[in-house]
């Protein structure tokens, strides 16, 4: 008797260990795909916040943010998207969120600040710098620091802070470009342009830097252009902007020179410069 019994035992034992080891397997597989999808959508969300069309990254991290609001990477993926969509009123609003959630770090702090810069709200940019760290160094911090007192005309901190910056990054350019505009506003020119000459120095593609070094410059009555690279248009461009700052200054048949030079430089129709030279001569 004792026999069947000890076989139904055994029987119902390897039942249960049977259960146990299924239920381990499954759940082994359901962590398995769902360490894959958390691969996947992280590598998703790295595409939607570089290469992505704006709008499209938008609305792939509205829809994450609504599924999970608590998750604050979807949160910045979504306040990051607004920027590059260059809807920064929203933006703003999207990094005020995430300011605000217990994993809040300083860089959501300064890229909140950001936002507010680029739409206009200088006054709540500053309040918000003000209360990142002092320990907190970073290039961003301090371009937004320098562009701040910028707007405030307080130029010795503004230089102070865009020197910080300049030596905080292994590319910069644009912020040598930023801090030569705010020299040429305050009538610095030759300081300026060598700041101009600078950014254009770490970047040759960058035009805007070009272009200002153009207009430095000519309020020094320098109508002659820089030694940088440029192709036929980007030349023509820039005799374009050397001639309208020489009429500016009234130099009126220097400016109508150039003219006639950016329009003989360019490889197509140079409309603008065409109609600017019209102007002049009609007057």
């Amino acid at each position: 008797m004792r026999h069947p019994i000890l076989l139904a035992a055994c029987l119902a034992g390897a039942s249960v260990v049977a259960g146990c080891a299924e239920k381990d397997a499954n759940a082994t597989v359901e962590r398995a795909f769902k360490d894959v999808n958390v691969v996947d959508e992280t590598n998703l969300s790295d595409v939607m916040l570089t290469v992505a069309d704006p709008n499209e990254a938008v609305s792939y991290f509205e829809r994450a943010t609504k599924e999970d609001p608590s998750r604050i990477d979807s949160q910045r993926g979504l306040a990051s998207s607004l920027i590059r969509a260059k809807r920064v009123t929203e933006a703003a609003v999207a990094w005020k969120k995430v300011t605000e959630m217990p994993e809040a770090t300083s860089d959501d702090s300064v890229e909140y600040a950001d936002a507010l810069i680029r739409s206009g709200d200088w006054a709540s940019a500053e309040k918000v710098l003000d209360s990142v760290p002092p320990t907190h160094e970073t290039f961003k911090r301090y371009r937004l620091e320098a562009l701040v007192a910028d707007s405030n005309k307080e130029w010795k901190k503004a230089d102070s802070f865009y020197e910080i910056a300049v030596g905080l990054t292994t590319t910069p350019a644009s912020v040598m470009n930023n801090w030569g505009y705010s020299k040429l506003t305050r009538g610095d020119y030759a300081a300026a342009e060598r700041l101009f000459s600078d950014s254009v120095r770490q970047d040759p593609d960058l035009f805007t830097a070009k272009n200002n070094l153009v207009l430095a410059r000519s309020a020094q009555r320098d109508y002659t252009l820089p030694v940088v690279p440029m192709n036929q248009t980007e030349r023509a461009q820039l005799l374009h902007t050397m001639a309208l700052s020489a009429i500016k200054q009234g130099d009126v048949e220097t400016g109508k020179s150039l003219l006639r030079e950016a329009i003989d430089t360019h490889p197509q129709h140079f409309e603008a410069a065409v109609r600017s030279l019209r102007a002049l001569e009609n007057s």
